[in-house]
């Protein structure tokens, strides 16, 4: 596992990339990192030694700037902080990168799927979410599977607020939903 992160407007994201069985890399996690924290602290990490079979010695921090792009896995990082960039600049409204989405359930894995498919700017219910994934009943299943997407951003969990207009809950804190918001221009709806 190859780890980095990046500054994101005035905070930091963790990346993880791991190579498949294929050889084939796929982000394992792109998430906020808190303030004065270690990249070790990020909410996944202990998950995904478990589900990958992982002690601390498989992970490998590189500094993003110390990245090379002739390095398959390295390479996927470079693009994820790329099209990160790009999208912080607004030149960019939906990512383009290979996730492996295997630390989910199966049914966490369809939320994360049905996720990707809101547009940039738009935002939706946790009630339309689930009524999307077939399970109009579950939007409480559905608001726990989306607090468990290890994608921030590039999966756009921040665009689902709660029936009733206001933001709901996010895992990075509401201050970065509100912020991913802004820069997509959907906070003028609240």
């Amino acid at each position: 596992m190859i780890v980095t992160t990046t500054k994101f407007g005035q905070h930091h994201l963790i990346l993880i990339a791991n190579t498949n069985e294929n050889s084939t890399p796929q982000l394992v996690e792109v998430n906020w990192l808190l303030n004065d924290k270690s990249w070790r602290d990020s909410k996944s990490f202990d998950k995904i030694k478990k589900h990958y079979v992982l002690n601390d010695d498989d992970f490998k921090f590189i500094d993003k700037n110390d990245l090379s792009s002739s390095d398959a896995t390295q390479s996927l990082l470079l693009t994820a902080i790329e099209q990160l960039n790009e999208y912080a600049d607004g030149r960019r409204n939906a990512f383009d990168l290979p996730l492996d989405i295997s630390l989910g359930t199966e049914f966490q894995q369809q939320v994360w799927q049905a996720l990707q498919g809101i547009n940039h700017g738009e935002t939706i219910s946790y009630a339309t979410l689930a009524k999307r994934v077939g399970n109009p009943k579950g939007f409480r299943a559905v608001a726990n599977a989306n607090g468990k997407n290890p994608f921030s951003i590039i999966v756009p969990c921040h665009r689902v607020i709660a029936s009733d207009g206001k933001l709901g809950g996010y895992t990075g804190g509401l201050d970065k939903k509100r912020y991913l918001l802004e820069l997509e221009g959907s906070m003028s709806k609240f």
